[in-house]
Parts: structure tokens; sequence; C-alpha cells
């Protein structure tokens, strides 16, 4: 099955830190660019942080310093969050667009979320 599989979601009181994890199944070759987006209740989805392929980073401005997105290999992906705010809270999600896969060309995949709630 081609899917990318989120982790490491779950309650967390403001100030401290979360490690998410995006591992790619074995129907995925590799990764190459990478987003985590995230959806807080009644919102739209953002994008909070991305990799390319190359390494090249970006990250949303309410993040920024906080946040760091990294790749273990080309099938795993980590967003560590530090300094957790209420308004973090959300389902996150990781996206690989033109993910390359064994049996179906280039995909476009995202995984299925994980919740991520600041709170004391």
């Amino acid at each position: 099955q081609v899917q990318l599989v989120e982790s490491g979601g779950g309650l967390v009181q403001p100030g401290g830190s979360l490690r998410l994890s995006c591992a790619a199944s074995r129907s995925i070759l590799r990764i190459n660019a990478v987003g985590w987006y995230r959806q807080a209740p009644g919102k739209e989805r953002e994008l909070v942080a991305d990799i390319t392929r190359g390494g090249i980073i970006s990250y949303a401005n309410s993040v920024k310093g906080r946040f760091t997105i990294s790749r273990d290999n080309a099938k795993l992906v980590y967003l560590q969050m530090n300094s957790l705010k209420p308004e973090d809270t959300a389902v996150y999600y990781c996206n690989a667009p033109g993910a390359t896969t064994w049996s179906y060309g280039d995909l476009d995949v995202w995984g299925q979320g994980t919740l991520v709630t600041v709170s004391s």
C-alpha cells in the first residue's frame, strides 16, 4: 500500500516538545520533497514546514525558531516541535508530492494525520 504514516502526536503542556515522524511504506522507493501541514478545528490546512529533495528548508512564520524539519533517510522525515503553544493544537499531516513508488511512478501521497494537543 502506498502511504505515509505519521506518529508522535499526543497531549503536551504549553512550553513542551514533541517529535513527529513521517515514514514511507514499503511501496514507496523514495520520498523527495516533504511538507508538514496542520489543520486546526474550523481552520484551513496550512503548510508548517517543508524540505526539498536537495535539502532546502522553509517554515511558516508562526513556527520559525520553534520547529525543525529533518530527514533521516530517503523514507523518514521528522518534525521536532519545541516551545509548543496552545495555538499549535491541530492534526498534523505529512505530504510527499512526487513520491517515487516501485509500481506506480511518482505519486502525491498524504498521511492520515496525527493529533497534537497543547493544553495545561
